[in-house]
C-alpha cells in the first residue's frame, strides 16, 4: 500500500461514481520521461543542503553568543525566534507567490534573500551588535521558507500521488547524505572555530563561515538558471484530483491540512527547542559527574545530528510496508517518552534518551507534511504554505524552554519538547482513526454502486485474478477521495 491518499480522505466523495480513469491516477508533473523526472528530482532536492547547513549552524551559535554578549538563556533564543519566526510570517505570501509565478522563480528568490541574509553577518560581526546577527537571521529564514515551500511541495507532487510521503522522505533522506554532513560540519566547525583557542571570545570566525554560506547561495542560483525545471501547474493538481470523482472542498474546510499546520508548528518546535539547549544540557547537567566544555558538547550536538541521519534512512524503506499515519504514531510516540525521561533523569541516562529522541525525529517532518497536504488539488501550494507555516513553532517553544531553563535548569527544561512530540502522537492516532473510517465507506460505497458482485450473486473465490485486482485498484482510489470525518 504506502499511499499518502489512501491514508487521509481531505475530499467529499459526493455519492458519485469514480471514473474510470481513477484506477490510475497519474502523476501531476508534466515531465514526459522519468530521466527527466529523476533529474528534476535530484536538482530541488540539493536546496535541502542550505536548511541544513544553516540550521547546524544555528544552535551552535546559541552558545557562542551567550559567551561574547553575556547573555541569558532566553536571549539567545531571539536567534531561533527571527529564525522561525520568518517562516510563520512568511510562508503564506511564499505559497502566494508560487501559485502566481511558479516554483523556479520561488527558488531564485528564496536562494537570493539566503546569499543576502548570510552576506549581512559580516557586518553584524565587525560591529558586535547582536540584533544584527538577529535581523541577518530573519532574512535567511525568510529565504529558506521560500525554498521549503517550493522544494516539499515541487516534490510531494513530482510523481505519483500514492509515493508522495515515501518520496518526500526520501529527498531528506538522499539529501541528509549531504545534510547530515551539513548538520554534522555545523557544530564540528563550531567546535573548532568558534570555541577554540581565542575565536571563543570573538566573532572573526563566524563573518568568514557565514561569508561562505553566502556564496554557496550565489553558486546554486547559477545552477537553477541553467537548468530546465518543469513547472506544475494549480490547473495540472486539480485535473489529476477531479480524475478520482472526488469534490474538492475549499481550503479552511480541509481539517487534515489545518489540523497537520497545527501539528507541524508543535512538532517543529519541540525539534527546535530540543536541538537548541543541547549545548546547554550537556555542559550544565547537574547529575553528570563528568563536566564536558562546550567544544567537547558542540561535538557530541554533531554525533546526535548522524544519528538523526540514520534514522531517516532506516524510516524511508519502512514506509513502503507501513502506514505513514502509524510511523508517526510510533516514531511520535518514542519522541514524547524519551524527551519526558531526558528530562526527569539527566546524566547519562538523560544524553542515552536525547540521542534515542533524535533518532526518531527523523521521518516526521515529511509524513506530517504529505498529510497534510495530500488530495488539495488546486489548494497544493496554498496547503504547502501553511504546513511550512507551522515551521514557525521554532520561534514560540525555545523561548518557553529557556524560561524553564532560567527559573530551573535545563535539565527540567527538556519537558516543553515533549509537550510538542504528543501532540504529534494525537494527530497521528486521528489520522489512522479517519483511514479506518474512510475504507469501511469506501467498501460499502463499491458494493452499492456495482464493484464485484456480493456473494449472493457471485462468490469472490469465482472471480478472475484480473477482476480482483481491478476490483482492489478501484476500492484503493475510491478510499482515497472518502471524507476522514
Amino acid at each position: 500500500m504506502g499511499g499518502l491518499e489512501a491514508i487521509v480522505a481531505p475530499s467529499g466523495y459526493g455519492g458519485r461514481k469514480v471514473k474510470p480513469e481513477a484506477m490510475q491516477v497519474q502523476p501531476a508533473s508534466p515531465i514526459e520521461s522519468n530521466r527527466a523526472r529523476y533529474y528534476a528530482f535530484a536538482l530541488v532536492t540539493s536546496l535541502f543542503f542550505t536548511w541544513g547547513f544553516a540550521y547546524g549552524l544555528l544552535d551552535v551559535l546559541n552558545k557562542h553568543f551567550q559567551s561574547i554578549f553575556n547573555i541569558s538563556h532566553t536571549q539567545t533564543t531571539l536567534m531561533q525566534v527571527a529564525y522561525f519566526g520568518a517562516y510563520f510570517v512568511f510562508a503564506i505570501p511564499a505559497g502566494q507567490f508560487s501559485s502566481r509565478f511558479g516554483y523556479k522563480r520561488l527558488i531564485y528568490v528564496g536562494l537570493s534573500l539566503y546569499a543576502l541574509g548570510a552576506f549581512m553577518f559580516w557586518p553584524s560581526a565587525v560591529t558586535k551588535k547582536y540584533y544584527g546577527f538577529v535581523l541577518s537571521t530573519v532574512v535567511i529564514g525568510a529565504g529558506l521558507v521560500s525554498l521549503e515551500v517550493a522544494a516539499n511541495s515541487y516534490i510531494s507532487v513530482l510523481g505519483p500521488p500514492h509515493q508522495a510521503a515515501m518520496r518526500l522522505t526520501f529527498a531528506q533522506a538522499r539529501t541528509d547524505a549531504f545534510q547530515a554532513v551539513a548538520a554534522f560540519t555545523g557544530p564540528l566547525i563550531a567546535s573548532r572555530a568558534f570555541f577554540h583557542g581565542e575565536n571563543q571570545n570573538n566573532l572573526h570566525t563566524v563573518q568568514y563561515v557565514y561569508l561562505g554560506v553566502g556564496l554557496l547561495g550565489i553558486c546554486l542560483i547559477v545552477l537553477f538558471f541553467f537548468c530546465k525545471l518543469p513547472e506544475i501547474t494549480e490547473a495540472q493538481l486539480q485535473e489529476n484530483l477531479e480524475a478520482t470523482g472526488a469534490e474538492v472542498k475549499p481550503l479552511w474546510k480541509q481539517w487534515h491540512t489545518l489540523f497537520g499546520a497545527f501539528t507541524q508548528f508543535c512538532y517543529v518546535g519541540a525539534q527546535v527547542a530540543l536541538a537548541s539547549f543541547v549545548l546547554f544540557y550537556i555542559t550544565e547537567d547537574p547529575y553528570l559527574k563528568t563536566r564536558f566544555t562546550s567544544s567537547e558538547a558542540s561535538n557530541m550536538f554533531s554525533y546526535m545530528q548522524i544519528t538523526f541521519m540514520l534514522g531517516r534512512f532506516v524510516s524511508t524503506p519502512l514506509l513502503q510496508y507501513m502506514e505513514p499515519a502509524l510511523q508517526l504514531l510510533i516514531w511520535g510516540g518514542m519522541t514524547a517518552i524519551f524527551s519526558l525521561v531526558a528530562a526527569l533523569t539527566g546524566g547519562r541516562a538523560g544524553l542515552a534518551s536525547l540521542f534515542i529522541v533524535f533518532f526518531f525525529e527523523s521521518s516526521q517532518f515529511p509524513i506530517i507534511f504529505c498529510l497534510g497536504t495530500s488530495n488539495l488539488g488546486k489548494w497544493t501550494k496554498r496547503g504547502s504554505s501553511l504546513l511550512v507555516m507551522g515551521v514557525g513553532g521554532g520561534a514560540a517553544f525555545p523561548p518557553a524552554q529557556g524560561a524553564v531553563a532560567d527559573s530551573i535548569n535545563s535539565v527540567r527544561s527538556y519537558i516543553i519538547p515533549f509537550i510538542g512530540y504528543m501532540v504529534v502522537v494525537v494527530y497521528s492516532s486521528g489520522m489512522i482513526i479517519a483511514r479506518k473510517r474512510a475504507t469501511a465507506r469506501a467498501a460499502a460505497l463499491i458494493d452499492a454502486e456495482g464493484g464485484v458482485p456480493a456473494a449472493d450473486d457471485k462468490d469472490r473465490s469465482s472471480v478472475s485474478d484480473s477482476e480482483k485486482k481491478v476490483e482492489d485498484e478501484r476500492r484503493e482510489n475510491v478510499t482515497s477521495s472518502a471524507v476522514p470525518v
